[in-house]
């Protein structure tokens, strides 16, 4: 991949994997970071990026390894996932975003990404197994138990509203 090449991939496609890594992490300053290092990764290896013809797929899992790092190193400090307020250039969530985000906080974090992968990546089981390398049964699994969780999530906030009104 020739500079140019990457310039264009970058403009062309930071903003999605931006936005599949918020869906992810639930966390838009953490997933604006680890897209940007991934870039930077990326950058040093675009000759071989463009090998097997899918440099989304690998920035967008070195950023999923990145957040995976930065959650372990965190982990042991008593300010995890502290964070202020959204930047104030960003446009409030409605209260459907507000729902949706708090359902997907809710699932364990490889149920929300293997869900981010299938909705909105829009890839295949066998695409989510070459990226995450989990096995086909354990990527269905994730999916199922996934939207379950979601749906019922979803259900009991929506009944909540309901009773509220």
């Amino acid at each position: 991949m020739t500079v140019e090449e990457f310039e264009e991939f970058y403009v062309r496609t930071v903003a999605p994997l931006t936005g599949q890594l918020y869906v992810m992490l639930g966390d838009l300053h953490e997933a604006q970071d680890v897209v940007q290092e991934a870039f930077v990764k990326g950058w040093s290896r675009r000759g071989q990026l463009d090998r097997d013809g899918r440099p989304e797929a690998w920035i967008r899992t070195v950023a999923w390894r990145l957040a995976v790092s930065r959650w372990r190193f965190r982990r042991r400090t008593a300010d995890a996932w502290r964070r202020g307020a959204a930047p104030s250039h960003v446009e409030a969530p409605g209260p459907d975003q507000v729902v949706l985000v708090d359902a997907l906080r809710a699932l364990p974090a490889q149920q929300r990404r293997t869900l981010t992968l299938h909705y909105l990546c829009d890839l295949t089981v066998e695409q989510i197994v070459g990226e995450t390398g989990q096995s086909p049964s354990t990527v269905k699994t994730h999916l199922a138990r996934g939207r379950a969780a979601l749906a019922d999530r979803l259900h009991d906030l929506r009944f909540e509203e309901a009773r509220d009104v």
